[in-house]
């Protein structure tokens, strides 16, 4: 599970994707090559030699450090599939929502007289389509974690705390903090 909000709607938005990306080393820098329509600017984006670029490419290196592995891993998965991803992020933002599980501290803004002390708990909430919206919005718009993360503790506070304004009405803001896991699934 993630603990970065950006990441976990990341995975959530890959697990919409109809075919795998490519796991070996050389069919990822193929990949990158053809994406990116040369060796020269995968090489700088990998922070490589593009002659090591080109060995991959001709499978001539077939394993990579750990540390290039996981960027061009990183990097194949953003890039894969973009209508699948931009069809999963749509359905999401006007039909289908988004579903959070979160284990964190949360932390509340009340007024005076009840309790604000902030507490650890696991929470499974269906995110409405405009939540979801907003917080791939926020994430196409280059957004931080913390915006992210403000942007879900507001909708969590809406739709799981006050219950649509059916409860906790005076309940003015949650914070998430200190995350122990969190999913999000479209």
């Amino acid at each position: 599970m993630a603990k970065e909000f950006g990441d976990g709607l990341n995975q959530a938005v890959q697990k919409a994707f109809t075919r795998p990306a490519p796991k070996a080393a050389g069919a990822q820098m193929r990949y990158l090559v053809k994406q990116l329509k040369g060796t020269k600017a995968v090489a700088q984006m990998l922070r490589i030699s593009q002659r090591t670029v080109e060995r991959y490419v001709k499978d001539q290196i077939k394993k990579p450090r750990p540390d290039l592995a996981a960027r061009l891993e990183t990097e194949v998965k953003a890039r894969w599939q973009p209508q699948i991803r931009a069809k999963a992020r749509e359905k999401a933002a006007t039909t289908g929502g988004i579903v959070i599980d979160v284990h964190a501290r949360f932390g509340y803004t009340a007024p005076i007289g009840t309790t604000d002390q902030d507490r650890v708990r696991h929470l499974t909430v269906a995110l409405p389509p405009q939540h979801a919206a907003r917080l791939f919005e926020a994430q196409e718009q280059g957004e931080g974690d913390d915006r992210l993360r403000e942007l879900a503790a507001d909708a969590l506070r809406e739709v799981y705390f006050q219950d649509g304004g059916r409860r906790a009405g005076s309940l003015d803001e949650v914070q998430i903090n200190d995350v122990l896991d969190l999913e999000f699934e479209l």
